[in-house]
């Protein structure tokens, strides 16, 4: 129904937790997102889109009908089939999916790597939304420790070309084989038992669930119980003892530091061996930009043939606060306007229009913005001093009959100047450092 006439329209908000990345944010995630891109191509990784929607037993399967993400955080409904959909909490389910519907794994090995939306149903903080986006990587059948130093390598290179490496940790562990892990498992609900009257009432549903995740928890009440817990790393069958002793070896030889966390250990249920995250302690409790690990039994969990696989998701959101708070994104990466192209009067937009599209074309790198809108000349330039634009090039009558242009510089005190229309490239690739196009 309309609203009435002395109704006023409400006004209609996103969604909490889903926000709008506005433009004076968007250049800083172009800018990790340039990296990133360029990083993959170095290492050899393609990248892979799937769709943001999934049926929901890919998920529930993949990642365990008991963990709090299927079911406390997911977005679920059915659609007009009755079919039960879900927008992907997390990618390599999805990853997976595409990987084996498309015989991507069968007698071959993948490198693959994607980004995009995921979504959980949880309680916004900065760094953390219910609409969130990742980047990730995923690799098939590899099963020797050298491709787990390889995407660790790969993550610390990103550290590195960001200016983040003195700001982040390396922390591994390892999980074992699903055999060694249950085994723990049963011990470590024994311990947990005997002390039950310290655990919290989350910890005491997990204790029936997922005793391993009670390891996660941030309850101080439960740090020294928690610390006195057995831990899995002297619980290890001895092929994934040796699996990640020649890991840290690797990481050595490679000179990367690293800290052997034995409390380290995945919510998902499909991860194996290796786990690994990076922390930095300059955003506070929101500390892990990085967290993957070694995940051998998914393919086959998810109905294909035995695979090897290991791969890492890093949150962009997450990165972006960091590269933030520590004032790393270059200046030259926030982009802005090189120039502003100023017709004088509405008679000199036709040839404004024309010189506009022939500068663009002599020098590509160049961000030039063209006024549009007419208005006084009074209110144009207003317009060109607010763009931020260092030079404005204006075109009026005078300037059109000898076809030429007048410079003036809106940052500097300089005088302005005219230049001919046929060197106005070449003079403003000198005063803006774009090069001229070679053709």
């Amino acid at each position: 129904m309309s609203p009435s006439a002395d109704q006023p329209v409400k006004k209609i908000q996103a969604i909490r937790g889903m926000n709008d990345l506005l433009p004076d944010a968007s250049p800083r995630w172009q800018f990790l997102e340039a990296r990133v891109r360029d990083l993959m191509a170095r290492y050899g990784f393609a990248e892979i889109r799937t769709p943001i929607v999934e049926q929901t037993a890919l998920f529930a399967r993949s990642i365990g009908e008991v963990t709090d993400i299927v079911e406390k955080e997911m977005y679920t409904f059915d659609d007009r089939n009755g079919d039960s959909l879900t927008l992907r909490p997390e990618g390599t389910a999805s990853c997976v999916r595409a990987a084996m519907q498309h015989g991507l794994l069968h007698n071959q090995t993948q490198r693959l790597w994607y980004q995009g939306p995921m979504f959980r149903h949880e309680r916004p903080q900065k760094g953390r939304y219910r609409q969130f986006h990742q980047v990730g990587v995923e690799t098939y059948g590899l099963d020797g420790p050298d491709i787990d130093a390889e995407v660790i390598l790969l993550s610390a290179r990103l550290w590195q070309e960001l200016g983040l490496a003195e700001h982040v940790t390396l922390e591994l562990n390892s999980l074992g084989s699903a055999e060694a892990r249950a085994a723990y498992r049963d011990t470590l609900t024994a311990y947990f038992e005997q002390h039950g009257e310290v655990l919290d009432d989350d910890s005491r549903r997990r204790l029936t669930t997922n005793p391993l995740r009670i390891l996660d928890s941030k309850n101080p009440e439960m740090a020294e119980v928690i610390a006195g817990a057995p831990q899995l790393i002297d619980h290890l069958d001895e092929a994934s003892r040796e699996h990640f002793e020649r890991l840290k070896a690797l990481l050595e030889a490679a000179g990367i530091g690293y800290v052997v966390n034995p409390r380290l250990v995945r919510g998902l249920d499909y991860y194996s061996r290796t786990v690994f995250e990076w922390t930095t302690d300059a955003l506070g409790s929101q500390g892990t930009i990085c967290a993957g690990g070694r995940y051998d039994g998914l393919v086959e969990q998810l109905g294909g043939k035995p695979t090897p696989a290991v791969g890492f998701a890093m949150g962009i959101e997450r990165l972006v606060l960091l590269l933030e708070t520590l004032d790393l994104v270059p200046a030259e990466a926030l982009g802005g306007c090189d120039a502003y192209l100023v017709p004088m009067d509405d008679a000199s937009t036709p040839e404004a229009l024309a010189l506009a599209e022939s500068l663009r074309t002599a020098l590509p790198g160049l961000n030039l913005t063209l006024h549009c809108g007419g208005g006084s000349f009074k209110s144009r330039m207003k317009k060109a001093d607010k763009s931020g634009a260092p030079l404005a090039i204006l075109l009026g009558e005078d300037e059109r009959a000898d076809q030429a242009v007048t410079l003036k510089f809106l940052r500097d005190d300089r005088e302005q100047q005219r230049v001919a229309q046929s060197g106005l490239a070449d003079t403003l690739a000198s005063l803006t450092e774009h090069p001229r196009h070679n053709t």
